[in-house]
C-alpha cells in the first residue's frame, strides 16, 4: 500500500513549482483527493488537467482562490467539507519572493509580503482545523531565510522566520488533537517563478551558480525533492516527527 493511500490534502499555492510537484507526489504515493488553490484561475485549471491526465479517477480538484482573503478559504474548506468531509494533510505553500532593501521599504510591500506569507499561513491553517481528522498533518513553507540573512530580503526573511516560529507553537496548541505541525525550508530551489521572474539570465544563473558552491552536493535543490519531504511528512511513517523544521538544501534534507 502507498504511504499516503486513501488521505485528502490540500496545497495551497500549486499552479507551479513546489506546490504543484508535491500534488503530483501525493497522487503518486496514492492519496484520494488532493485539492489544489491558486490565484491565476487558467494556470490552475491546466494544472488540474495535466494531473489528471496522469492519475486516473479525477483526484485533482482545483478551487481557486487567494489566501490572503479569508473568504476565499471558507470557499474552499466549504467545497471540501460538501465533497469528501474532512481534511487529512494541509500544505501551506503560498507565497513569493520579493526584495524589499531597508532605506527604501514602503507599507505597500510590507503588506503584501506579510499578508500573504504569515496571514495568509494564519488563515490557512486556522479555517481548515475543523475539518482536519485526528492523527493528521500540517506542514507549513518556510525557508532557510529564516535563519540566515541575505541582502535586500529582511521583510521576507522575517515572515519565514515567523512561520518557522508557527510549527513550533501550533505543534504544542494542537498536541491533544493528535494533530502534527511541522515546517520545511528549502535552500534554493529550481522552480518557474525564477524563470518567470523579471531577473536577468545572467544575474539568475550566477545566483544559482553561488548557491550550489556553498552547499554539500554542490548544486541547487529541484522541486521534485522538496515535494518527496513534503510526502515523508504527510504520511504516518512521520508520526514521531512534529514541531520541527526539515531543511532542504541542494538536494540534501536534514530535521
Amino acid at each position: 500500500m502507498s504511504r499516503l493511500e486513501g488521505k485528502i490534502a490540500v496545497i495551497t499555492g500549486a499552479n507551479s513549482g513546489i506546490g504543484l510537484a508535491t500534488a503530483k507526489t501525493f497522487l503518486a504515493e496514492g492519496a484520494a483527493r488532493v485539492y489544489l488553490t491558486g490565484r491565476r484561475k487558467a494556470q490552475l485549471d491546466e494544472a488540474v488537467r495535466s494531473l489528471n491526465a496522469l492519475y486516473s479517477g479525477e483526484r485533482a480538484v482545483g478551487v481557486q482562490g487567494d489566501v490572503t482573503k479569508p473568504a476565499d478559504l471558507e470557499r474552499l474548506y466549504e467545497h471540501v467539507k460538501a465533497e469528501v468531509g474532512h481534511i487529512d494533510v494541509v500544505f501551506a505553500n503560498a507565497g513569493y519572493a520579493a526584495p524589499a532593501p531597508l532605506g527604501s521599504l514602503t507599507e505597500e510591500q510590507i503588506d503584501e509580503l506579510f499578508n500573504t506569507l504569515v496571514k495568509g499561513v494564519i488563515w490557512t491553517v486556522q479555517q481548515a482545523l475543523p475539518l482536519i481528522d485526528e492523527g493528521g498533518s500540517i506542514i507549513l513553507s518556510s525557508s532557510i531565510v529564516g535563519t540566515k540573512g541575505f541582502d535586500n530580503y529582511s521583510i521576507y526573511s522575517a515572515s519565514k522566520a515567523a512561520v518557522r516560529s508557527f510549527a513550533r507553537t501550533w505543534a504544542s496548541d494542537l498536541k491533544g488533537k493528535n494533530i502534527r505541525v511541522n515546517a520545511i525550508s528549502p535552500g534554493v530551489i529550481e522552480t518557474p517563478a525564477w524563470t518567470e521572474s523579471d531577473i536577468p539570465r545572467e544575474q539568475r544563473d550566477g545566483f544559482f551558480n553561488y548557491a550550489a558552491s556553498i552547499t554539500p552536493l554542490v548544486r541547487i535543490g529541484h522541486e521534485e525533492e522538496v515535494a518527496k519531504v513534503v510526502a515523508f511528512l504527510a504520511s504516518d511513517d512521520s508520526s514521531f516527527v512534529n514541531g520541527s523544521e526539515v531543511f532542504i538544501d541542494g538536494g540534501l534534507a536534514q530535521v
